[in-house]
């Protein structure tokens, strides 16, 4: 692809590319020369599962690879240690050596579910920091002055608001910049609260004599509830190894403002692609649920397979459209107590569902979110007398339950 179409197709969803010109030159150089450019992108594994916000940097990594650039995936074992202060009022609890090694293994897993394992550089930090000794650190730091962190925002809040402030915390952005040295990046990837660290990357290489890379920050990206950041914490997340039927149902519950969204951050279409199906909907002439639909079945089938991302559709329609139940759901019995003739709702969900306790059941009733045999709980206080029930919660989960 010429280097003024690639620029077009790789800028897609990015918040910010400092610069667009030097992108421009070495994306040039590299067609005129037939060199690849050095693409990296570093993850701290602080976490064992991957979700779509996680995914929105190793899908522009993709689509670098694409355009036959070298891949270089990162995974800061190193800098994990450390905790990265991004974005924090406080310093973050670093992780134990153990903890960052077994979520290295669960990443090196799950990003190939995206990125062509052939193709794809997997390096850990820790190989070149593990082997540095206090002196080498020492001379490392001396490249970066205190008046230059202090220009991090997170950092010089923390000093006003007379918050503990620790050394190693300074160490990160140095870190993860010395990596950029060591690897020649040309081009580093990164979350837009992580601009300062990637600028910190080219001054450290123009220190040490390097091209200074390009550095493309994305988005965040918001999970279902379409206002906060995807996170598991706030339970907003689409994970990238649920099964197929919940990953589709997920994306099929996202606010349609956010579909343009998640097709320019999470899909292979290009901005003209993409483009066509903005003006389609703005002028009505494309159904919104029909391009959540199209949307859900390609980032599904980037998973799965094009066959279960269908079924997968299939099986939403049929419990959402057709009021049909999943082809296999878990079935619970419930035992009356003795005397009793009648059983709570609520106390048959929570005796048979994996759910936080009786507050979440009322909450999730009075807000309509409870069905039994497809018609929607309204009274907190409802009673089931002895039989079979197909009970559901929320939107995708379903249980049968003889009530006995």
């Amino acid at each position: 692809m010429h280097p003024d179409d690639q620029i077009a197709y790789l800028t897609k969803g990015a918040a910010e590319v400092i610069s667009l010109d030097e992108l421009a030159r070495k994306l040039e150089r590299s067609h005129k020369t037939k060199t690849p450019l050095n693409i990296k992108a570093g993850f701290d594994p602080t976490a064992a599962d991957l979700h779509l916000g996680h995914t929105v940097l190793i899908y522009k990594l993709k689509h670098f690879q694409s355009m036959g650039h070298n891949v270089q995936f990162l995974i800061g074992d190193f800098t994990a240690l450390i905790g990265d202060p991004s974005g924090r009022n406080s310093a973050r609890p670093p992780l134990t050596a153990e903890q960052v090694r077994q979520n290295a293994a669960t990443y090196t897993r799950q990003v190939f579910k995206i990125l062509d394992p052939q193709k794809t550089r997997v390096v850990f930090n820790n190989e070149w920091m593990g082997k540095m000794s206090a002196g080498d650190l020492i001379k490392l730091s001396s490249h970066y002055t205190v008046a230059r962190m202090l220009e991090r925002n997170d950092f010089s809040d923390r000093m006003a608001q007379q918050k503990p402030l620790s050394i190693h915390e300074f160490l990160y952005p140095l870190v993860q910049g010395y990596d950029s040295v060591v690897l020649k990046s040309d081009v580093e990837l990164g979350g837009n609260d992580q601009k300062f660290n990637l600028l910190v990357g080219r001054e450290l290489q123009r220190d040490f004599g390097q091209a200074p890379q390009v550095i493309m920050t994305m988005p965040l990206l918001e999970g279902t509830d379409g206002k906060e950041k995807m996170s598991k914490s706030l339970a907003n997340y689409i994970g990238i190894e649920e099964p197929a039927e919940t990953m589709f149902a997920k994306i099929m519950s996202i606010p349609d403002e956010l579909m343009i969204k998640y097709y320019a951050l999470l899909t292979d279409y290009t901005p003209s692609q993409i483009g066509k199906i903005e003006q389609g909907l703005k002028a009505g002439a494309l159904h919104p649920r029909q391009v959540k639909k199209e949307l859900g079945i390609n980032i599904v089938a980037g998973y799965y397979g094009q066959i279960e991302a269908e079924s997968a559709a299939q099986q939403f329609e049929k419990i959402h459209q057709d009021k049909e139940i999943p082809d296999e759901i878990p079935c619970k019995n419930f035992q009356l107590e003795e005397g009793q003739d009648k059983a709570w709702i609520v106390r048959i969900i929570t005796g048979t569902v994996k759910i936080a306790g009786s507050s979440q059941v009322r909450r999730l009733i009075q807000q309509g979110g409870v069905k039994v045999n497809h018609a929607t709980v309204s009274d907190v206080n409802l009673e089931l007398p002895p039989g079979e029930y197909i009970i559901q919660i929320g939107r995708r989960e379903f249980v049968k339950v003889s009530v006995v």
